[in-house]
């Protein structure tokens, strides 16, 4: 890599850090062109050489955060064999997640991020295709060894993360009536029931 590209890429980790510490002082209201240059010291034409737009850069830091936490999820699945211990390594490692990264999490559950994702849903799945298809070749397999029902892997996808993305969104809110230490012990047995094949 050449000293250019290497000035580039140290450059856009300066802006997306210091977007994300603007997000964490001022919410979404406060991401704006001269809090995030005032915050990071780079100049507002090296921002939109890089970004494009304030949109480009958000953009870019969610889709950042939510490789991530898909690289995470990926992981977890990896060190599994059955589809039950799957679905309770992947409830642990999001509810971990979002209690250690709870600003970035903020905004990977944020109005804006589920606008984005139904405007351009199948682009950002594109983008992240090899951490997805990790997860869906999971299920296929668990499909496959008869362990979780034929249904399609969309649906099986929803039953598993639905209901641990709406525990994460009551937590992140400020509704937080149960620990997520009580939730990663109950909803991997509740969910497994939800997608687990009928006894023969």
């Amino acid at each position: 890599m050449s000293p250019k590209q290497q000035r580039g890429e140290a450059t856009v980790e300066l802006l997306l850090d210091a977007a994300l510490r603007v997000y964490a002082e001022s919410g979404e209201q406060g991401l704006t062109v001269s809090a995030i240059t005032k915050t990071s010291g780079v100049s507002l034409g090296s921002l939109y050489h890089h970004f494009g737009s304030i949109d480009g850069l958000i953009n870019a830091l969610t889709q950042r955060w939510l490789g991530r936490l898909l690289t995470e999820l990926a992981g977890a699945l990896a060190h599994t064999r059955t589809a039950r211990s799957g679905i309770r390594a992947v409830t642990r490692t999001y509810l971990a997640f979002i209690q250690e990264h709870r600003t970035a999490s903020l905004l990977l559950h944020s109005s804006r991020a589920d606008q984005q994702g139904m405007a351009r849903g199948q682009e950002l799945r594109d983008n992240q295709e090899a951490r997805i298809s990790a997860f869906a070749v999971w299920i296929q397999h668990h499909i496959d060894s008869g362990e979780l029902a034929p249904l399609p892997q969309p649906l099986v996808e929803s039953l598993v993360l639905g209901p641990i993305v709406a525990t994460a969104r009551r937590w992140l809110s400020g509704i937080e009536d149960m620990s997520l230490d009580e939730a990663a012990k109950i909803l991997p047995d509740r969910i497994y029931r939800s997608v687990a094949a009928e006894p023969k």
